[in-house]
């Protein structure tokens, strides 16, 4: 998996540190160079994003176009396309599993 230093928003990230780690989120809103909020839609909604740390973060290189253009159109997402953004996430990254392990 990539690594990339510039997070944007949409884009999907594993949580490495913190009560949530393990966990998948989506990137809301970009605060400065070291900070940006996060939300599942599930367990951390859209209202009550958790503020994270980019080093506690892997960034992957999927970005939900959903997201990205709720967000642009009205500066808000429902929580709903962020949960169908992290499952379909989930799915993706199952397949991509299975087909390296046969």
């Amino acid at each position: 998996m990539t690594h990339r230093t510039d997070p944007q928003i949409g884009q999907i990230v594993r949580i490495l540190k913190g009560k949530d780690a393990g966990g998948i989120g989506i990137i809301v809103e970009v605060l400065d160079d070291k900070f940006v909020r996060i939300a599942d839609g599930g367990k951390r909604k859209f209202d009550q994003a958790k503020r994270k740390n980019i080093q506690h973060l892997e960034c992957t290189d999927w970005i939900s176009s959903e997201v990205v253009n709720s967000l642009n159109e009205s500066g808000r997402v429902t929580n709903g396309k962020l949960r169908y953004s992290v499952s379909k996430f989930k799915e993706s990254n199952l397949t991509n599993a299975e087909e390296k392990g046969d």
